[in-house]
């Protein structure tokens, strides 16, 4: 187990995130946060033991919000919370998607403003440290009024319900909580609320779906200067004059990482005074679209980080003014536009390079051989990976519509207007899989254009990308059982091998 990351709640940088997402590590708030927390706890509990009606801490919750609780039932209404709201279906989400919930969680609950006792922290941080994962279902939440069913999954297991797994095995919470040392929390006022109030379910979903969105683009931007040479195709339109001139940030980012890559080339060098004079759009207008996608990508992890350090539960402690106000900062109507971006941006990826495969394997175009085989009309080459490549990016094009567009009602028309910025995010998983599917297959398939245009060379770190691949899946001479080489390319552009084997140089960050 490495050693525990500390955060200091209030604000936190993508990449910090990232290295949560990917790493795992155990964390541990900043523990100068404490005395915060402990005020807001002080005037949580003056409430609880008050005449004045404060909602969650002693009254009922949602539409029972006028339903007054006595100081001798909160401890158990909390708890009635927890169980009630534990109504999340179908597949457990993955553990790194609990893993980092649980850490925005402490973030949220650092801020100081929630009112709940340092217990409750040190017990999540020994969860995350002990590697007991909370069971969480991934369907149930719409995204407003917080993430309720799952950040309750999550909840069970800290008051020793629910279940958990724990070194490989799926257990009872208390059985989980028990085998690791850790002793279930009893729940005081308004500290379930704080709990299953907040965006942190749908945060993680979708600061893993921007992750692996940043890493397939950059990969696609690989594959795409693959693609430019291995059909002759120009680098003209990756000249910094003419992108400056349009003036978007990303497009200008894109347009140098693809001069970057293809610097050097033999291959362009030969055909510089050709007789063509435009390529196709996905060859020729990846600064233009590969840029609006970085656009979109930016500007959803600009409000994801924002909003992985934000207090999103209610009501909010304000301790300065000794009040405790109700709010809405529960309502991901944010993460749900953010989410949506992602989704436009991981299918237009999707689209171009597909695109592209398809030039790749049509020889009017291209002026490679037939589908990409030597001997075409008895072999059929990459005529069945370009349509899967098309039935992906079909499917992409299918989920991105806005989820944030689709409210339904809930809660006896309490909860009247919701993002349904959960399941928007969680999409993007699906999205992302048959993304890396679709930039595996170019990078085969270009990867083979490149190699009939031998003996010229592509440039020093595109040769790099085909070596890569190379080791692992040799060229396509004859047809051959293919599924096998899809695999192998897609668990290495996953696994960011594309972007490894030309190196950072240029690359587009944040």
């Amino acid at each position: 187990m490495p050693e525990p990351v500390t955060l200091a709640p209030g604000s936190i940088a993508l990449p910090a995130l990232e290295a949560l997402y990917r790493e795992n590590p155990p964390v541990l708030l900043d523990r100068a946060c404490r005395a915060d927390m402990a005020q807001a706890e002080s005037v949580v509990a003056r409430a609880a033991a008050g005449g004045a009606a404060v909602y969650g801490v002693n009254t009922g919750f949602g539409k029972l919000a006028s339903t007054r609780i006595s100081p001798e039932q909160t401890a158990q209404l909390q708890r009635n919370l927890i169980l009630s709201h534990n109504a999340g279906v179908g597949p457990d989400l993955p553990e790194r998607i609990v893993r980092l919930m649980m850490t925005l969680k402490l973030l949220s609950l650092g801020r100081g403003a929630s009112g709940v006792q340092w217990a409750i922290v040190e017990t999540l941080e020994r969860m995350l440290e002990a590697g007991v994962t909370p069971a969480v279902p991934a369907q149930g939440s719409v995204g407003a009024s917080g993430d309720l069913a799952p950040l309750a999954h999550l909840t069970a297991v800290l008051i020793g319900e629910g279940r958990a797994d724990y070194r490989g095995e799926r257990l009872p919470g208390g059985a989980a909580l028990q085998a690791a040392g850790i002793a279930p929390v009893a729940l005081r006022a308004k500290e379930g609320l704080a709990m299953i109030n907040g965006t942190q379910c749908s945060t993680a979903l979708a600061l893993a779906g921007l992750f692996d969105a940043k890493r397939l683009l950059r990969a696609a931007l690989v594959t795409g200067a693959l693609s430019v040479d291995a059909t002759l195709g120009s680098d003209t339109p990756f000249d910094p004059a003419i992108n400056a001139l349009r003036g978007h940030p990303a497009q200008i980012d894109v347009a140098a990482a693809l001069r970057a890559l293809l610097a050097g080339s033999e291959i362009r060098a030969s055909h510089i005074d050709c007789t063509r004079v435009q390529d196709p759009y996905s060859v020729r207008c990846q600064p233009q679209v590969m840029g609006a996608c970085l656009t979109l990508l930016r500007q959803a992890g600009s409000v994801l980080a924002i909003e992985a350090a934000a207090a999103t539960d209610n009501p909010l402690v304000l301790t300065e003014r000794g009040e405790i106000l109700s709010g809405g900062n529960f309502h991901a109507e944010p993460v749900a536009f953010a989410a949506d971006q992602i989704a436009l941006a991981v299918s237009e990826i999707g689209a171009l390079t597909e695109r592209r495969i398809a030039l790749l394997v049509d020889p009017s175009m291209s002026e490679l051989p037939a589908f990409l085989t030597p001997d075409p009309g008895v072999n059929s080459g990459f005529m069945a990976a370009e349509i899967t490549a098309a039935a992906l990016a079909a499917e992409n094009k299918q989920r991105a519509a806005p989820a944030s567009i689709d409210s339904l009602t809930t809660c006896a028309n309490q909860e009247d207007h919701v993002s349904m910025a959960t399941h928007g995010a969680r999409r993007l998983a699906e999205m992302n899989d048959n993304l890396s599917k679709i930039v595996a297959i170019e990078w085969l398939a270009a990867a083979q254009g490149i190699g009939f245009r031998q003996p010229l060379k592509t440039s020093a770190r595109l040769a790099e990308a085909v070596g890569r691949l190379r080791a692992v899946v040799p060229p396509l001479e004859e047809d051959r059982y293919m599924a096998p080489d899809i695999e192998a390319a897609v668990d290495l552009a996953r696994a960011g091998a594309l972007v490894e084997a030309v190196g950072p140089e240029g690359m587009p960050g944040w």
